[in-house]
């Protein structure tokens, strides 16, 4: 066999970067990126295949997404179903993949040593969870089975993932752009797959749906359209043996690279077209899209950037300060997004007001204004030197990310046409200037070569289509030929014609220019901030940066008035402030935001907080600006008008979100002493006026405390600066600690069961969602935290493989603990088509099941579950951002529990199995007496159609009678393949009262074997072999591919338990939160004092 091929060990890397790294090629041409990290505490791999949706038959949509799902499913070395998802769990780890137009990308992590205290091997793999990983890993590329078993499953897997997606704007609005494209361009495929592509119609045409995912993974799967990434704490030459070992297997079928060259989505037919669509929420967009040139092989200039960078500015002179002015925009964005290899699309997307929809064919003329006063200028070497230098600066500091997020993104990356040792900055760093390219770059935005697409609910209101897929009303129109007349003009104006304001940005004083480090030799990282300020007006927490070394800072600052949610009215002022405060610094802000300094300013239960972050060189200026325009702002009308109507908007749209990203807004409210839910603060926006807001903001600013966390490249008297700025300017009375809010919980008594309905606002999502929340005590008891968090482990994958893999219950299957600002408790989140009763039922069967075996749990797999847990809470921070969020959410939270991944572990490590039973049994188990339970149900008021993969469509599957034909015929052909005589009329009629529709399999069985024994005559041995063979082959291929929903038997099911408490309807919520206890507030685990800054200091 030829030698591994070693590409490159040098890499162009960031400054800090403290890895090693090694490219190969393997005799087969699979491409790998080897890296050895010393210090990472998980170890990660990735496989992008140079093959997606674009690949699909035309007539099988979505057969890349589900092959995708169906690699995970067993493989040849590992037949059990579940075997790597199971192995990668007891091994702190996870998996995911997912499935684009041109590639398929798998990833997971896992521990990167068997202990935590341990280093992993150097000279063998028994002690690797890494290659145990990589083995079952390499199998999916090598021999995966393509189970029968699990071929049904999977693709209601799919389809429930589709179903998800049914009412997502996102999602519907990217499909439309895709079905009006050109037939010509795979751009045009339906790239997710639902169960009427991939079982029913192909099933209709006698297609056999498994071999057809066989023969795509033969067809489009090898070796040398691979690209792995793996990354570990192994030395290279270790890493390349396991590579080397593992991989070899991988087939080379020396396929072609994947490209679409001479071809655009957008054919003449589809450019100089509107199509005005109307969204499920209530939003107003305009998106330009231009055909565009492929890119990939522009590493060095990438000219797109310059474009966007000068479109999508938002400072005086830009397109969207004029508009915005105008009072027709809220945002824009510019930029260049790939299609696949031989094309992209230019975009500008802009965010527009209710005036602004009536002006839309101004603001499209306006910005084709500005693209001529880019041409007619010629290429600024001054824009690209600053855009280049901060992307040099940006990969120059650029910290590490989770172990994932790396190689699944550098995987996709090998895939483009980059020089191996620019792997890592190739996309990140523009290398040169190229005046020529940006030219050639700006002639693709033409007033020839583009489409518009206007998005809103009520404009133009005569929308006459209905998408295949999605079911978007739209219309689609040539462009009227005054409109392209006008834009005609606008592309080649001159600068005496051109709107005068209009003009290129002026150099950003925000870029950076002191980037200097104060590094010093330190033993082992501070894990707490220092308390350096601590008085009546203000806290302030300080840690100067002793871990990553780059010269940037997070400040984090409190201003803590009870006033800002004190009701559901307070609440919504207070947030209409901010909106108000950012939207007036808009234009100022965003010079600091493309130079890597950003900032955040919201209202949240406890007062205002404001967050900025980025490179620390002009830090406190940004954060001086954003405190003058919080206590200056003048409120104007027309702003204030047009920033009301988008919080409205905002607070419109909810009820439309996926269930599942609403239910926890209720189960929070209902265990909150105090706090809203998204109809009390719509039923307070309306009356609010511009003067309300005028006069109220400054109570809001008369009287706080201030809490301050600076840490990063900053010194302990920065940090002290900080707050003083604060202070003088704002220049609050003092808040008595005895006026400050407390946090409290309401606690579920002991015994008790309730269940509180509601009924989803968006009347055509079809799934309904449960949160079935046990509470388990106060977050301050580490013992019983300690055994819910080990809960939540023991429970992940065992619940996702029961609820979702094997029962089929939903796309959206979350189980684990949940945490409120003084309790925790354990819950299970479900979305699906089924009621939320029989929901209900399942998750009380599954925690039955786990009973049973927690109690018959082995002892070294119980130590697994706590060693793959104590592991996961000792990871690593990977940045400064991290370590940030970290200590802000220590303090926020009141409890400043600095080190509680620490004291997880101690918890975690003592306990037994016994102890475990025993909490199962008294908080969790469906049947305990002690139990408190409350679940909450979202109620869809949609109902899917029945006998339809589509819910869009309204498409009716095969009749029943057709159904029957195809099934007896089916049999006929596996009872001949079985030695049994077979006559077509007998066996019919042994169908004749026999519901196939009804997915009942015995049914089908019991007529099976009545033909064999009374028509056939077949011995009873032999009928017995056929028919448990053929029960298996009816219930997991014949029966899906005909569209019949097989119907798992009762038997089958894990048992509901008997002796389930009867549950309470919470009918008036008020009733019930004044029934309830409530909880102490959160207290610190150590005194502050302890904090306070002694001895020392960087």
């Amino acid at each position: 066999m030829p030698p591994i091929e070693r590409v490159t060990d040098k890499l162009d890397t960031p400054a800090l970067d403290d890895r090693s790294y090694r490219v190969i090629r393997l005799p087969n041409k699979l491409e790998a990126l080897l890296v050895h990290d010393p210090d990472t505490d998980k170890a990660s791999a990735s496989v992008n295949v140079n093959v997606g949706s674009f690949s699909d038959a035309d007539d099988m949509p979505g057969m890349a997404h589900a092959v995708e799902h169906l690699l995970f499913m067993g493989t040849e070395k590992y037949p059990v179903e579940n075997d790597y998802n199971q192995y990668l769990s007891a091994h702190s780890g996870y998996s995911n993949a997912y499935t684009s137009s041109t590639e398929t990308n798998y990833f997971f992590e896992v521990a990167a040593s068997s202990s935590k205290d341990t280093d992993a091997t150097t000279n063998g793999n028994v002690d690797s969870p890494l290659y145990g990983a990589l083995d079952r890993f390499a199998q999916f590329f090598i021999a995966p089975l393509f189970l029968s078993s699990t071929l049904d499953r999977e693709l209601k897997a799919v389809d429930s993932e589709n179903k998800k997606n049914l009412q997502s704007d996102t999602w519907r609005l990217s499909q439309l752009k895709k079905s009006l494209s050109s037939p010509k361009h795979p751009y045009h495929h339906f790239s997710t797959g639902n169960l009427q592509t991939l079982r029913d119609e192909p099933t209709q045409r006698g297609v056999q749906i498994r071999n057809e995912f066989i023969q795509f993974h033969h067809r489009n799967y090898s070796a040398n359209r691979m690209k792995l990434v793996v990354l570990g704490r192994e030395k290279l030459d270790e890493l390349e043996r396991w590579v080397g070992d593992l991989f070899a297997g991988v087939a080379n079928k020396d396929l072609p690279q994947n490209r679409w060259d001479g071809r655009q989505p957008l054919s003449e037919k589809e450019l100089l077209t509107q199509v005005f669509a109307k969204p499920v929420m209530d939003t107003r967009l305009l998106d330009i899209y231009f055909p565009y040139q492929d890119e990939d092989g522009m590493y060095d200039t990438q000219p797109s950037r310059y474009i966007s960078h000068l479109i999508g500015h938002e400072g005086p002179g830009s397109v969207l300060a004029h508009i915005k002015g105008k009072g027709w925009a809220n945002s824009l964005s510019a930029g260049m997004a790939p299609v696949c290899p031989g094309s992209a699309f230019f975009t500008i997307s802009i965010q527009l007001t209710e005036d602004g929809l009536t002006h839309y064919r101004e603001v499209v003329e306006i910005v084709f204004q500005y693209i001529s006063l880019i041409k007619e200028c010629s290429p600024q070497q001054w824009i690209v030197d600053e855009i280049k230098g901060m992307t040099e600066v940006d990969f120059k500091f650029r910290q590490k990310s989770p172990a994932t997020t790396f190689t699944s993104k550098i995987s996709s990356i090998m895939q483009k046409p980059l020089p191996r040792d620019r792997l890592l900055s190739g996309t990140n760093v523009i290398r040169k200037f190229d005046s020529q390219a940006i030219t050639e770059a700006l002639s693709y935005l033409r007033a020839d070569n583009y489409r518009l697409t206007l998005v809103s609910q009520k404009f133009p209101g005569d929308w006459d289509q209905k998408e295949k897929w999605y079911g978007t009303e739209y219309r689609v129109e040539d462009l009227p030929s005054d409109f392209q007349a006008a834009v005609r003009k606008a592309a080649s104006s001159t600068a005496t014609e051109r709107i005068s304001n209009l003009h290129l940005p002026h150099k950003n004083e925000f870029i950076p220019t002191k980037l200097t480090v104060d590094k010093r030799d330190v033993t082992e990282p501070a894990k707490t901030p220092r308390l350096v300020r601590n008085d009546e007006t203000a806290r302030t927490w300080w840690k100067k940066d002793d871990r990553f070394w780059v010269p940037k800072a997070n400040v984090y600052v409190t201003l803590r008035n009870p006033l800002a949610k004190a009701t559901p009215e307070t609440a919504v002022k207070s947030n209409l402030y901010c909106e108000l405060v950012k939207d007036a610094l808009e234009e100022y802000s965003y010079d600091a935001e493309i130079a890597g300094l950003e900032y955040q300013l919201s209202s949240y239960s406890m007062g205002i907080d404001i967050d900025i972050g980025g490179y620390n060189d002009k830090l406190a200026v940004l954060l001086e600006k954003v405190l003058v325009g919080m206590r200056d702002l003048e409120v104007q009308e027309d702003r204030f008008n047009i920033v009301k109507e988008r919080v409205l908007r905002g607070l419109r749209n909810w009820d439309f979100q996926q269930p599942y990203r609403q239910v926890g807004d209720f189960t929070r409210w209902l265990g909150s002493e105090k706090g809203w839910v998204n109809e009390q603060y719509l039923a307070e926006v309306e009356p609010l006026t511009a003067r309300d807001i005028s006069t109220f903001y400054p109570q809001l600013l008369r009287q706080m405390h201030i809490e301050c966390l600076a840490h990063g490249n900053i010194q302990k008297e920065d940090a002290l600066r900080i707050t003083d700025l604060v202070e003088s300017t704002l220049r609050p009375r003092i808040l008595p600690k005895s006026q400050w809010q407390i946090r409290r919980n309401l606690l579920l008594p002991p015994g008790s069961d309730f269940t509180y309905r509601r009924t989803l606002g968006d009347k055509a999502n079809v799934n309904h969602c449960i949160e079935y929340y046990l509470y388990v005590g106060s977050l301050a008891d580490q013992t019983l935290r300690a055994k819910l968090l080990l809960l939540g482990q023991m429970t992940e994958e065992v619940g996702f493989d029961q609820l979702r893999t094997k029962e089929q219950l939903g796309y959206i299957v979350f189980t684990g603990a949940k945490f409120a600002a003084t309790i925790m408790g354990y819950r299970v989140i479900i979305q699906s088509e089924k009621p939320t009763a029989y929901l209900e039922e399942r998750v009380n069967a599954f925690l039955a099941l786990f009973a049973e075996r927690l109690d018959s749990m082995t002892p070294e797999a119980f130590e697994g579950h706590k060693k793959s847990l104590v592991n996961k809470r000792l990871e690593r921070v990977k940045n400064l951002d991290q370590e940030s969020e970290r200590f802000w959410t220590a303090i926020s939270g009141e409890r400043y529990s600095f080190r509680q991944n620490e004291m997880d572990a101690d918890a975690i490590r003592p306990v037994t199995k016994e102890e475990m039973v025993e909490f199962f049994k008294e908080f969790i188990h469906p049947t305990s007496p002690s139990r408190a339970k409350l679940s909450v149900h979202m109620v869809a008021q949609a109902t899917p159609l029945k006998d339809s993969a589509n819910a869009a469509t309204g498409k009716g599957a095969v009749a029943a009678s057709e159904r029957k034909a195809q099934l007896v015929a089916l049999l006929g052909q596996y009872l001949v393949s079985v030695g049994v005589s077979t006559d077509p009329d007998a066996l019919a009629k042994r169908f004749e009262d026999v519901d196939v529709a009804s997915g009942e399999v015995d049914a089908i069985v019991g007529a099976i074997a009545t033909y064999m024994e009374h028509d056939a005559k077949v011995p009873k041995e032999q009928a017995a072999r056929v028919l448990e063979q053929g029960k298996q082959i009816l219930g997991t291929v014949v029966l899906p591919q005909l569209g019949v929903e097989v119907r798992v038997p009762e038997e089958d099911l894990p048992k509901v338990p008997r002796g389930v408490r009867e549950t309470v309807l919470v009918v008036d919520v008020g009733d019930f939160k004044a029934s309830l206890r409530v909880s102490e507030g959160p207290r610190a685990v150590r005194a502050l004092g302890e904090f306070e800054e002694v001895g020392s200091k960087l």
